[in-house]
């Protein structure tokens, strides 16, 4: 058990990220058991889930963009944007939290990736503007609240939305881990890139 000042954060653990899913990550599943574990085992005293949860025309879709395919990328509010398969679209049996997890544990659920024209891969901020100025979601302010000082991250993906609320923690000033077992990348390829912006960003990788 962990003291009251560590929180859980359970990234977008969704049935479109597992195999078979509109955007599967790699080996998605296999993380499943572990987080619904976890969750029953209420080692934390509080746990936030997050839920990617789009409107059917978000701009991150590639079907959203003329010409263009998914996993191509454009310029989207100054930044890079890599352009998606259309996925957790709001009320979708895809966008539902994964079913074989009891989140009757979890003390908020975060839906993200609201607004059509921004992505919103991080729990913390939306993807638009400068990196540590980004339009908050709110989420630091209720751990911070809570006397959280200390925020322990897994889900997916381990290469964008766990690595982005990773960092964006450890911006607003939480300690943080990222439970790397628990986490599973959309392709394996980027998983060194992964570490190294953990290590650079002064986030602990648990194994």
């Amino acid at each position: 058990m962990y003291g009251n000042d560590t929180a859980l954060l359970v990234i977008d653990l969704q049935p479109d990220f597992m195999p078979g899913g509109a955007l599967p990550c790699h080996q998605g599943d296999a993380i499943v058991p572990g987080i619904a574990a976890l969750l029953a085992r209420r080692h934390y005293a509080t746990v936030v889930a997050t839920q990617d949860w789009h409107p059917a025309d978000h701009a991150s879709f590639a079907s959203q963009h003329a010409g263009r395919r998914p996993f191509e990328s454009i310029q989207l509010h100054g930044h890079a944007q890599t352009l998606w398969p259309d996925h957790c679209v709001q009320g979708t049996a895809g966008a539902a939290l994964h079913p074989q997890v009891d989140w009757n544990n979890a003390d908020l659920i975060l839906r993200k990736g609201t607004h059509r024209q921004v992505d919103s891969y991080s729990a913390f901020r939306e993807n638009h503007g400068p990196r540590g100025d980004r339009p908050a979601t709110g989420l630091a302010g209720w751990l911070h609240e809570r006397g959280i000082t200390e925020v322990h991250v897994c889900g997916l993906a381990r290469d964008y939305c766990v690595l982005w609320s990773a960092q964006d923690a450890a911006i607003s000033g939480f300690r943080v881990r990222v439970l790397w077992e628990l986490t599973r990348p959309v392709s394996p390829d980027g998983d060194e890139a992964t570490r190294i912006a953990l290590i650079e960003g002064g986030i602990d990788i648990a194994a």
